[in-house]
């Protein structure tokens, strides 16, 4: 597939090699490529999320391809923000928005990965996952939920389950919003400043802050072990909202647009119709 010059410049900047090391502590959470906010780069922005709305509707009539959009962070990091800027104008038929929390009882009972691919997007679809089956290998780690064999033998799973939905036609996006952990501080603490915001804060996202080394280790490593050519994570510096906006919105328009996706071709002649 080959992509645009500004989306190669993301990808070449952002995105987690195969096989090479994710080194998180080494990327800059505030980085934007000597790119400033502007009107401009709003409006890019804006053009990019216009362009996802149109080509979803042709994703769906296409219907030979679905797209898994994976949003991965520590609390604050912007995944709900994300969400609502990348699916503007999308229409709700051809989008699922899947919100991973604490397991049930009846999908603890049943292998991790179960509740995942029951919600994964069907041909024509575009799913998205606010936290995903990463958490089997970020959480159960960081709260020592399972053994360390169990949890390190899941980024294999994980690789190969991505493996088969790739091969089956969906197109995995995996985007791990980075941010600092001053950050972090500004974000929960408007949460609580805020009114209009203190539903979105739980006592326990203080606990979780606490564990921020143990929690950058894990991610540091699921990166590294599950970015493949199949299903590459992208490291978005989200510091700042609008670059992070930015970035997401090109990679996923153009990984669109280089789908070469195509209206079917009707099975009657329209030249011969004519309603009246």
């Amino acid at each position: 597939m080959s992509l645009p010059k500004a989306t190669r410049r993301f990808v070449d900047e952002f995105r987690v090699l195969p096989g090479k090391p994710a080194k998180l502590a080494k990327r800059d959470p505030a980085a934007c490529l000597g790119l400033e906010d502007s009107p401009d780069m709003d409006a890019a922005a804006a053009k990019n999320v216009a362009r996802i709305a149109d080509l979803q509707q042709l994703l769906y009539a296409d219907a030979r391809f679905s797209v898994l959009i994976v949003l991965q962070g520590i609390d604050a990091s912007g995944k709900d923000g994300t969400t609502r800027h990348l699916l503007t104008g999308v229409n709700p038929q051809g989008v699922r928005v899947t919100s991973f929390k604490a397991p049930s009882a009846d999908e603890l009972g049943h292998d991790y990965l179960w509740r995942i691919h029951n919600v994964c997007p069907a041909r024509g679809m575009i799913g998205l996952f606010n936290r995903s089956h990463y958490e089997d290998v970020l959480v159960v780690r960081v709260h020592e939920l399972v053994t360390k064999k169990i949890w390190s033998q899941r980024y294999r799973q994980i690789n190969q389950f991505e493996r088969h939905l790739a091969e089956n036609n969906t197109i995995i996006l995996k985007f791990f919003l980075h941010i600092s952990k001053d950050e972090q501080r500004k974000r929960l603490q408007e949460r609580i400043d805020n009114p209009k915001k203190n539903w979105k804060m739980q006592v326990k996202d203080l606990d979780e802050r606490k564990l921020w080394d143990d929690y950058m280790r894990a991610y540091d490593d699921a990166l590294t072990e599950c970015s493949t050519e199949h299903a590459p994570w992208h490291v978005i510096p989200a510091d700042r909202k609008w670059f992070r906006d930015l970035a997401i919105s090109q990679i996923v328009a153009d990984t669109l647009d280089g789908l070469d996706l195509r209206y079917p071709k009707p099975t009657f002649d329209p030249s011969k119709f004519r309603v009246q």
